[in-house]
């Protein structure tokens, strides 16, 4: 198939979207069409992002010392097929994430490229789910689902599958999810995959994925109503267990993460809340490159309160604040960073991908946010956030920056969506700009500004 035919078929297929879109008010899907086969669903996404770096707040990318500039071209293409029998299900989801336009000293990270922003041709998914009904007591619900399968589980900042970057976390194992009333349990064990491309990264090269054999990651989640229906909370343990061995250079990490979270959600005209706390036990190395096995002792807390103004553009007003801890010593034989293990973190701390400036590691970081909707397809928010090291004794763990200074910047954020066909068609752009604190001063860094125009059509 040609590029113009490529071209014409996706025309084709727009102005089919808008005609149904603008006639019926609900999004277009292939599914839903005259003839489709009832046990068959088909989901197609893709999304295409352009991104620009202006300022380089990253001491080294790939060994070297980072100046100047980033640009990327991303695009994510997803195909999810779910078959549907009477009792029984299965479904399986292929994702081609692919770069352009980088160059050699592009970076997702101090590494440089990595899978985070690439990975070409992949079985995303592949699982077999069995619901189940009535198991431990009448009018519960259970659904097991098993194979390569991708998770969100609770909050998302610790276990996500991932929206914003333009790869996603995938597992393969186990999940079990157990309601009855208000009363939510799960249990999944699974084994972490680890991405693969083959040679240069920026040649979008496929290579299968593969698990982690000597990795294993399983969790305990329960929620239930607190107060009322509308006060939630949640508890849960996560255990990662890893081994450092010649295919996976690894931390050997042997992780305990138990926490909490009660929240409220938004509702017009009342004040919403919610906050987390989480502690991490274990042991970890210090590096992949060390062999001293560390204990781990850390923890993260977020808190965040808003209310939902019954007035036009509907405003929500948040106060935000996190905390994650840092190591109090290097020189000991403690590790207190916190590791947030496979959890999102664009929705807290701004876009990740080429810029991802802070992570949920030594961190301490108040914040406001606003959210607002113009119109009825249009949201826009506005944020503005302080960063400081919890401890000036470890470094800012996204930049390798350290130094005497806690404070790292001051960082202002805003974000615009239009659904032009709501569930078909949405366009988004955002701009992030970093002032320079005293730690990014001593580096002899200046500021920062990210910004990016995305299209993702669905259908």
């Amino acid at each position: 198939m040609d590029t113009n035919t490529i071209k014409y078929t996706l025309l084709v297929v727009l102005v089919t979207i808008s005609a149904n879109s603008l006639a019926d008010k609900t999004p277009w899907r292939l599914s839903q069409q005259p003839g489709f086969p009832g046990w068959l669903n088909i989901q197609l996404e893709h999304r295409s992002r352009y991104e620009v770096l202006d300022g380089q707040y990253r001491a080294q990318i790939n060994g070297m010392t980072a100046n100047g500039g980033d640009q990327a071209l991303v695009f994510r293409t997803r195909v999810h097929a779910r078959i549907h029998l009477q009792s029984i299900r299965f479904g399986a989801e292929l994702m081609d994430s692919r770069i352009a336009l980088a160059d050699s000293g592009s970076a997702s990270g101090s590494k440089g490229l990595t899978t985070s922003i690439a990975n070409p041709l992949e079985l995303l998914q592949a699982y077999v789910e069995i619901p189940l009904s009535d198991l431990l007591l009448n009018g519960s619900q259970t659904l097991v689902r098993a194979g390569r399968i991708t998770m969100n589980v609770g909050s998302r900042r610790l276990v996500a599958r991932n929206r914003y970057r333009n790869t996603i976390n995938a597992f393969t194992g186990i999940d079990v999810r157990w309601q009855y009333r208000d009363q939510q349990l799960r249990f999944f064990y699974t084994l972490p995959i680890r991405r693969r491309v083959q040679g240069n990264i920026r040649n979008n090269r496929a290579r299968l994925d593969v698990e982690h054999p000597d990795t294993r990651f399983w969790g305990l989640y329960y929620q239930q109503a607190l107060l009322s229906k509308q006060d939630r909370i949640e508890f849960y343990l996560l255990t990662l267990d890893e081994d450092h061995t010649a295919d996976a250079n690894t931390r050997n990490r042997e992780l305990y993460t138990f926490g909490s979270r009660i929240w409220r959600k938004p509702h017009s005209s009342a004040f919403d809340y919610q906050l987390e706390t989480v502690f991490q036990t274990g042991r970890s190395r210090r590096s992949t490159a060390s062999i001293d096995t560390l204990q781990q002792t850390a923890y993260f807390h977020h808190a965040e309160l808003g209310y939902s103004f019954a007035a036009p553009w509907s405003p929500r007003l948040m106060i935000q604040y996190d905390y994650a801890s840092g190591d109090h010593n290097p020189h000991d034989n403690n590790n207190n960073r916190f590791d947030t293990l496979y959890g999102a973190r664009r929705f807290d701390f701004g876009p990740t991908s080429s810029y991802g400036a802070v992570a949920r590691s030594n961190i301490n970081s108040p914040g406001l946010r606003l959210l607002l909707k113009p119109y009825h397809h249009v949201s826009t928010m506005f944020s503005l956030r302080g960063f400081w090291r919890a401890s000036t004794n470890d470094a800012w763990t996204t930049s390798g920056i350290n130094g005497r200074s806690p404070y790292i910047g001051t960082q202002i954020e805003s974000r615009l969506r239009w659904d032009i066909l709501p569930g078909n068609l949405r366009l988004e752009t955002g701009f992030v700009h970093l002032f320079s604190g005293s730690l990014l001063k001593e580096a002899n860094k200046g500021n920062a500004t990210y910004g990016y125009l995305q299209a993702a059509l669905t259908f």
